[in-house]
């Protein structure tokens, strides 16, 4: 029974959309077309919550089904679930907020801000790709199988590239779509060689075979740091992330999506699946401790200067990846999956308390924004709760949870407790002590410019938005505020535990303060500058910094000139040869045979006098140079 309701539960939402896409279009973005999308998209999402509810109750040991789908002369390529307490509760956030993001759109896409003009001329496909996508990450939660996992990994990429390119009137939206789908490709590219080294050493892609077998350790090095190219793509860590700030030119609730519940947490996801590997290939580990901590201060510090609000959401959740992938650098997977599941509410509730206000003020900026907390209450105090909760404001969930990856790093630096160097664990622990710091700055920041001082938009009259938009921004702001107290209820701890015997999730430890005292000193900070001028902006004090953390450095500046541009003059150069020398040599002997062709034709079709004299002088001249080689023989 538990291993059909693991099968059941990617299904469900799979056949949601496989239905929806045979939906006609609906141009005026009304009738019977979009009622039916709503209706097969919100009951997708639910069904696929109700089946991850039962499993996270029924699931104790883990539990393995399967069948051999393909054995190609003793590679086994298995069809089948392995469940546990982890894949229960990362599904049972990923189909809540996929049903939360089904029923804010039906509101959000349905008409522009202070207009009565429809803009979800696509609604159908739009709610069958959620569908879908919801489908592909539960694919990976429950994968009990490494091409099947790498199944749903690669279906993930094609809905993200389909739903942020979904408003095409957007000159941004096609773009961001491309660059997202090219960059986590060339991650995946990583992560394809590096599944298939480990199922030809194996001699099976069954995750538990793999697990099991003795890899040679240059195998199994080689083999995770490919991985992890695979991870750095879809879970935006440095140098792959260029493409998670660019993504917020698609829907916001599509943001919340990617964000909170799918594609970037895949890749944590997938490396708690396969830790037991990590473990036994520090190199690989230490690899993922820098990459962590250059991503988490990277994010923190482009998120201090953005004036887009959306922007500064997503490189917030650059740098809580950064968190997340340090946890497991030093060891802490439960720790890590504790902060992917706090971050999933808050970084959702984010997002759609953010996609309420632009609906209401029609921008996205903050520096047009003012003065909201009393026009739009609930969206402020729900928003106040999110950014608490990223900030690490005791005690929301957020606290408890960074808390957990930062007690992790010290025991790692201090005691040299972590798989990986005891260099790692220094690395990871000071910079999320730094990252604390900049992110209660950021966060503050974002809620004064937004909610506090003046409008700077005085005619507009922003409120409250509609039911179906408010309901699940109301009901996320409830795991967003206690999901961290979860750390103290035993049957949820053992859950998270069953990935490795690490540290506890929650610590109540003198060591605490310090985390507190930095969150005061950051959100003091960001307070202090706006105090002085309301009407400014406290980035102000960054000086001639500002500028450099608005373009995050310019990595993605760099990106494209080291690797775009050249790609693109290859592209050119082999385009230009193919042209003028493959195509040009085919062509020119085609025209060759054609003139030939004519100039025969021609002379075949010569009057009877042309021809007869042609005739005898070819006789002629046939003779004479027979009678010249019979005389020089």
């Amino acid at each position: 029974m538990t291993g059909l309701l693991g099968a059941a539960l990617p299904v469900v939402p799979l056949v949601a959309g496989l239905l929806g896409l045979l939906l006609p279009p609906a141009p005026r973005g009304e009738g019977a077309a979009r009622r039916a999308a709503i209706g097969l998209g919100v009951a997708g999402a639910a069904g696929a919550l109700l089946v991850a509810v039962l499993l996270l109750v029924r699931v104790g040991d883990p539990v393995e089904t399967g069948t051999t789908w393909i054995d190609l002369g003793g590679l086994r390529v298995t069809l089948g679930v392995r469940l546990d307490g982890v894949a229960a509760l990362v599904a049972v956030a990923v189909a809540a907020v996929a049903l939360a993001v089904q029923v804010y759109s039906v509101a959000y896409l349905r008409r522009g801000p202070h207009d009565d003009v429809d803009v979800d001329h696509r609604y159908p496909p739009y709610a069958a790709q959620i569908s879908l996508f919801t489908a592909a990450m539960l694919l990976v939660v429950v994968s009990g199988d490494l091409i099947l996992l790498l199944v749903g990994w690669e279906v993930m990429g094609l809905c993200s590239y389909l739903l942020i390119a979904h408003d095409r009137r957007l000159p941004e939206a096609p773009a961001a779509a491309m660059k997202a789908f090219l960059v986590t490709r060339v991650g995946d590219v990583g992560f394809l060689l590096g599944i298939a080294l480990l199922g030809v050493s194996a001699g099976s892609f069954r995750i538990a075979d793999v697990l099991a077998h003795d890899h040679s350790t240059a195998t199994l090095t080689a083999a995770c740091l490919l991985l992890l190219a695979g991870v750095a793509g879809k879970s935006a860590q440095f140098p792959l992330h260029t493409w998670l700030p660019d993504a917020m030119a698609g829907p916001t609730p599509i943001s919340a999506l990617i964000h909170a519940a799918t594609m970037v947490a895949a890749g944590v996801y997938a490396v708690t699946r396969l830790y037991p590997l990590f473990t036994r290939a520090p190199v690989a580990l230490a690899v993922l401790g820098v990459l962590a901590s250059i991503t988490l201060l990277l994010g923190a510090l482009a998120a201090t200067a953005q004036d887009d609000l959306k922007r500064v959401l997503a490189w917030s959740t650059v740098s809580q990846l950064g968190y997340m992938t340090g946890a497991l650098a030093v060891g802490a997977p439960a720790a890590a999956l504790f902060h992917l599941l706090t971050h999933a509410a808050f970084k959702a509730l984010l997002f759609l308390a953010a996609g309420a206000v632009i609906h209401a003020v029609g921008t996205t900026l903050l520096s047009r924004m003012g003065g909201l907390r009393r026009s739009m209450p609930v969206t402020f105090w729900c928003t106040l709760i999110g950014l608490g909760a990223l900030a690490g404001v005791p005690p929301l969930s957020g606290f408890w949870s960074k808390d957990g990856v930062l007690a992790a790093a010290e025991a790692a630096a201090l005691d040299g407790t972590g798989p990986a160097p005891t260099w790692v664990g220094w690395l990871v622990w000071l910079s999320g002590l730094l990252g604390v710091l900049l992110t209660a700055a950021y966060a503050t920041r974002l809620l004064l410019r937004a909610f506090f001082g003046e409008p700077r938009l005085p005619l507009l009259h922003p409120h409250d938005p509609p039911a179906a938009m408010r309901w699940p921004v109301l009901l996320l702001a409830v795991p967003a505020a206690l999901l961290g107290l979860a750390g103290f209820w035993r049957p949820f701890t053992d859950r998270l535990r069953g990935t490795a015997a690490d540290v506890d999730l929650v610590h109540l430890a003198p060591a605490v303060l310090l985390p507190i005292v930095l969150l005061l000193v950051g959100a003091g900070l960001a307070w202090a500058g706006w105090r002085r001028d309301p009407a400014a902006d406290p980035a102000r004090a960054l000086g001639p910094l500002r500028p450099v953390f608005a373009r995050a450095f310019r990595l993605d500046d760099l990106q494209h000139t080291l690797v775009v541009r050249p790609t693109t003059a290859l592209a050119r150069v082999t385009r230009t040869g193919d042209e003028v020398g493959v195509d040009g040599l085919v062509e020119g002997v085609g025209r060759g045979a054609s003139t030939l062709g004519a100039g025969l034709a021609a002379l075949h079709r010569a009057a009877l006098p042309r021809a007869t004299a042609a005739v005898l002088a070819g006789a002629l001249l046939i003779g004479l140079a027979a009678a010249l080689i019979g005389v020089s023989s």
